[in-house]
């Protein structure tokens, strides 16, 4: 018997369950929408998917590669092949943006309920290979699966929320949070609803211990290190962002400036709408920096770290084998190199045996030139630019000080795509490289 099918023998009842609960899901949704909903139409093409849905899980508890239901092959490797790290960074922000524009239609209930009901469907699918079962299956990656269906549901609750506000103050009406704004004792309702809350996640903890086992590994040792090594899920961001910045910068500077940058946030915004309550129309400029610098620059790093990373810390396919013999090669090369060798084909200044400390550091200063230029221009020019053309109001409301904080975060924010963008497509390294100071960026 071939390895795939001992697989499809070990998950076959796992695949059964998931498929199992799946269709009740949506029969007790067709239930709802029947007796409570009065939307027949709906309720008639949930019952279908789930009795579709109790017919794959059929199929899936017979543990045999020929009628356990799978994505087929040539879908498999079609994803595989359209993966990588520009595909996946730019497939993530076109996402975002059309959520983001066709956001009314995607609130709506039933959209949202199609769109998850198809993930789960594709999941479903895709845990029948082998090489994503092993990695979504992990129990280390557990979790971050649920995480990522959470972080999809409050999102959609909070978007759907803002939506229904944007639409009631457009025609002049308080947004819902001011009708409904009557006050709730902490004792009892709060305390009760606490109460419930733990004794609710308690059960839930206590069923996942038994049914999931923890994933404890062997001592650490020094003669065996785990290909990847990977930090844990909340890091993975950082560890890929070592991927494309120095160590210094990626797991100090850029952390720390969120952190101020989150501290700082409620002095520079000037906006008094929108607050106390959801709402996206009067608070376009902060949702979307928000969303971008979270969603897409720190769940999606996560994901990529957690489920894209294999051995040796390379890119694989979500249906690619990890083997740890891949190796990608990478000519890395500097802003330095590409300035002097390529575009004025001269050697790099070097610094003659034995001259002076002056003549050395002008002689880095000449050789990281273009660096600096572009670095500081980036930083010191580019905020001004703004403030008198497409941040204008903002300069005007915020005055100098607040407005040169938030133009030198939200630049610094953006040094990340930038940086990515620059490794992707010419393999730079770094823009200015001093390794004599152990300076690189």
């Amino acid at each position: 018997m071939h390895s795939n099918e001992l697989f499809l023998k070990d998950v076959s009842g796992f695949l059964g369950g998931y498929y199992a609960a799946i269709a009740l899901m949506n029969g007790i949704a067709a239930v709802i929408l029947w007796q409570r909903k009065n939307q027949p139409g709906w309720a008639i093409i949930w019952t279908v998917f789930a009795s579709f849905m109790m017919v794959l899980g059929s199929l899936a508890l017979s543990g045999t590669e020929s009628t356990v239901p799978a994505l087929p092959e040539a879908a498999r490797n079609l994803v595989n092949s359209l993966s990588g790290p520009v595909n996946y960074t730019v497939g993530t922000t076109v996402l975002l943006v059309a959520f983001f524009v066709y956001r009314k239609f995607f609130v709506q209930p039933m959209v949202a309920w199609t769109l998850f009901n198809v993930a789960l469907l594709l999941m479903g699918l895709s845990m029948a290979d082998q090489n994503f079962a092993l990695i979504v299956m992990k129990a280390d990656n557990v979790p971050i699966v649920g995480l990522v269906f959470l972080l999809a549901f409050f999102t959609w609750v909070a978007t759907k929320q803002a939506v229904v506000n944007d639409e009631r103050i457009a025609r002049g009406e308080p947004p819902m949070e001011k009708v409904n704004d009557e006050k709730v004792l902490v004792w009892p309702d709060l305390v009760y609803t606490e109460l419930i809350c733990m004794i609710a996640v308690s059960a839930f903890l206590l069923a996942w211990a038994i049914l999931l086992p923890a994933p404890l590994e062997e001592p650490a040792s020094s003669v065996k290190t785990p290909n990847p090594s990977k930090a844990p899920w909340y890091f993975l961001g950082l560890q890929e962002m070592l991927v494309y910045f120095d160590p210094w910068y990626a797991g100090v500077v850029l952390p720390s400036l969120v952190i101020f940058g989150l501290m700082a946030m409620p002095y520079l915004d000037f906006n008094k709408k929108g607050n106390g309550y959801y709402s996206i129309a009067e608070r376009k400029f902060a949702y979307l920096t928000w969303q971008f610098g979270f969603l897409e620059l720190w769940i999606t790093l996560i994901i990529l770290g957690t489920f894209l990373r294999g051995p040796n810390w390379n890119f694989f396919g979500p249906f690619e084998y990890w083997t740890p013999y891949k190796v990608e090669v990478l000519n890395n090369v500097s802003l330095t190199q590409v300035f002097w060798t390529r575009f004025l084909d001269q050697p790099i200044p070097v610094a003659a045996a034995g001259s002076s400390a002056l003549t050395q550091i002008g002689t880095i200063l000449l050789r990281e030139a273009p660096g600096l230029l572009l670095v500081g221009g980036y930083l010191v020019l580019l905020p001004p630019l703004m403030a008198v053309t497409i941040f204008r109001r903002y300069y005007a409301k915020m005055g100098f000080l607040r407005y040169m904080v938030m133009a030198n975060l939200m630049l610094l924010m953006l040094s990340l795509p930038l940086k990515m963008v620059l490794r992707w497509t010419m393999n730079l390294s770094y823009i200015i490289s001093i390794p004599e100071l152990s300076l690189n960026f």
